[in-house]
Parts: structure tokens; C-alpha cells; sequence
């Protein structure tokens, strides 16, 4: 009694009437698409929910990965990611001093700008493997989030929450700016501002210039639309711009360019191409990374450069039976796999050749 008197005289809190400190509770694979060094994981993980309180936090991450896959292109490519949650008990309800990754409000002097601290989100969420990002949901029903190089974070209480993850996953993945009047002017470097009008950009083939008088989703056509701030944008309205519109046609192409930046357009090719020369007779096969609807990247096959014979091709183009070429003895060929995303999405083609496209080969033959 005296210890805990004297204690508490020293505003010091004894041991057995501490908080627990923040622990994991458990993980658990919301989405599952593939092998993760060829995927990127969402790791969603929350800041400010105790252990009665896990059941909310994990219905709100469930609702953060419905609400960014609902939105294009994030829709189309959805299966492009793997999707991670992080049950993180933390010792107190709500944001304050204990919360174990340090989420508050306010940051840098902004009310709704929501900040974490990185290195704690990195130690509880733990090691990852292939691209990643972090998603910190705060147990918040303030409106808030941010978006950009470091940890995503989100006031996952707030009405808004679906809309405001939309958004800031923009500038997470596609490194886009803010598109409404009132964004810092000045900062041109993001793909979907600039500073300088339609007829510079077609002039000097800069930013968005292969879109110019394209009809866009969000309404109206592609040019250079001026905001208060001084910055031109690709259109009238965005996501950047207006929670709850969509991505216009310059953004989507940035996002899905940042995709590809991290993945590779083939899951797997079978048997491996680096194995050694295949006996004429064995199925060759490649797969590609799928698209939601059961949409797929297109595949083409060659012999020696040329086009193969549609008579070989098996599983709708997915595989190629080698015993079909009818090789003769003691001659081989090289029998090529290519993978290609065609989304009329992506404008640029050096980077769709360069980065959305990719073949295995195989040496065919008795030698």
C-alpha cells in the first residue's frame, strides 16, 4: 500500500495498474491472388482499437479494400493485389498518447491531415515480402487521412472513410497531386498537374499531352483545365479533385503505370524455361497475371519469330503442345511466350514495351 501510495505522489503509475502494453493479436489474409513476390499487399492494420474493439476495426478494413477495389482501375486490376490484415491491440480506446503507432491529427498544422509514425506501423505489421504498401486505419470517426511516399493512413470511423481512401490512395500509388483549389500551388510535379496550358504541353510532348481532346469518364473532354491555385489539371472534375468522382484518364494511366513499375506481366511459365531443351512433345505453358471478370493480358506465341500454328494452341492460348509443331528430326526451335497488357488505358507505348509486356522462350528439339 505504501509502495503504490508513494507511487502514485510521484505521478508514477506502479506496474500492476499500467495499461497492457500494444500487442498483435493475429493476422489474417483478407485476399489471397497469388504469390506475393509477384502481388503487392495491402497491409491494413489499425491504431487506437482495443480488444473489444478488433471486431469494428476489422469490419472497417474489410470496407477500406471494398472501397478502393470498387473504384477504376483499381477495379480492373484488383487482382493484382494481396490483402493483409493486422490485428493490433492497443492499450486504450481512441487516439492519444499511448496509441501504439503514434496516428494523430493535425499534422504539420493541417486538422484533417492524419499522420502515423512509420517505423512503429513497420514493427507491428512485420516482415513483408515483394511490394508493399501500409495502410494505417485510425479508430476515428473525425474526417482525415493522407496519402503519398510513407505509411496511407485513414480516419476509418468517418462518412466519408470509402472516399477518403479512394483519394489518398491516388497520391499512395499513382503519385498523383491534389487536383481542388485550395492545394499548395507550385507543386507541378505530379503526373496530373502542370504549368502550362494545352498547347505547351502538345508542343514540348510533356505530361498528359498524348490525352489532349480524349472524352474522359469524369465528363467533358481531356485538356488543361486551370485551378484557383494557379496549376492546370487533365479535366474539369476528378478524385484528386471532388471526393466520390473518379479517376480521369491521365491518373489512371499513372496508377497502372506504378503497378507495373512493381510487378511482371507473367505469374509462371511451366515446364521452366531455364531447365534445358524441351523434348518435342511436352505442353508449354505461361500465365499471366489475371484481371478481375475474368478478363486476361493478351498472349501470343511464336516459332523461330514466327507465328505459331493456331493448331498448337491449347487451353485458349495458354499453353502451346509442342508435338504439334511436327519438328523434324534432329532440328530444333525456339518457341516464344509473350505477355502483353493492350489497355487502351496506357497511351504510352515505350512504356508498355518497355514495362507491360514481357516472354519466356524455350529450346524445342531432339538434339
Amino acid at each position: 500500500m505504501l509502495l503504490i501510495l508513494t507511487a502514485l505522489l510521484a505521478g508514477v503509475t506502479p506496474a500492476s495498474a499500467a495499461a497492457p502494453p500494444a500487442r498483435v493479436a493475429g493476422t489474417a489474409m483478407l485476399v489471397d491472388n497469388g504469390p506475393a513476390a509477384n502481388r503487392i499487399t495491402l497491409v491494413l492494420i489499425g491504431d487506437g482499437y482495443t480488444a473489444d474493439e478488433l471486431p469494428r476495426f476489422r469490419a472497417q478494413a474489410a470496407a477500406t479494400w471494398q472501397a478502393l477495389s470498387s473504384v477504376e482501375p483499381f477495379r480492373t486490376y484488383a487482382s493484382y493485389f494481396d490483402v493483409r490484415r493486422v490485428d493490433l491491440v492497443s492499450p486504450e480506446s481512441g487516439l492519444g498518447p499511448s496509441s501504439p503507432l503514434g496516428m494523430h491529427f493535425d499534422c504539420g498544422g493541417t486538422p484533417r491531415l492524419l499522420c502515423a509514425d512509420d517505423a512503429a506501423v513497420s514493427h507491428y505489421a512485420g516482415p513483408t515480402v515483394g511490394p508493399t504498401y501500409m495502410i494505417a486505419l485510425a479508430d476515428s470517426n473525425a474526417y482525415g487521412g493522407a496519402g503519398g511516399s510513407g505509411v496511407t493512413t485513414l480516419s476509418a470511423g468517418s462518412k466519408d472513410a470509402s472516399r477518403i481512401i479512394q483519394h489518398e490512395m491516388g497520391h499512395t500509388v499513382g503519385g498523383l497531386g491534389d487536383e481542388y483549389d485550395a492545394a499548395p500551388g507550385g507543386q507541378s510535379d505530379f503526373p496530373n498537374l502542370s504549368t502550362q496550358d494545352a498547347s505547351a504541353l502538345s508542343s514540348a510532348h510533356a505530361k498528359w499531352w498524348r490525352w489532349l481532346g480524349a472524352a474522359d469518364p469524369s465528363g467533358g473532354v481531356v485538356g488543361t483545365y486551370r485551378s484557383a491555385n494557379g496549376l492546370y489539371r487533365p479535366t474539369q472534375d476528378s478524385i484528386m479533385r471532388t471526393l466520390g468522382a473518379v479517376y480521369n484518364l491521365p491518373s489512371r494511366e499513372a496508377i497502372i503505370e506504378s503497378l507495373y513499375r512493381r510487378l511482371d506481366t507473367i505469374d509462371a511459365a511451366t515446364p521452366p524455361p531455364q531447365a534445358g531443351p524441351v523434348a518435342p512433345g511436352r505442353l508449354l505453358t505461361v500465365t499471366p497475371l489475371p484481371l478481375a471478370g475474368g478478363r486476361r493480358l493478351a498472349v501470343s506465341w511464336t516459332v523461330d519469330d514466327r507465328p505459331a500454328p493456331s493448331s498448337a494452341l491449347r487451353d485458349g492460348g495458354l499453353s502451346l503442345d509442342t508435338g504439334a509443331l511436327a519438328l523434324p528430326r534432329h532440328c530444333h526451335a525456339i518457341v516464344r511466350a509473350g505477355v502483353v497488357d493492350t489497355t487502351d488505358w496506357v497511351r504510352d507505348e515505350p512504356f508498355r514495351q518497355a514495362r507491360m509486356s514481357a516472354s519466356v522462350a524455350w529450346s524445342v528439339g531432339v538434339y
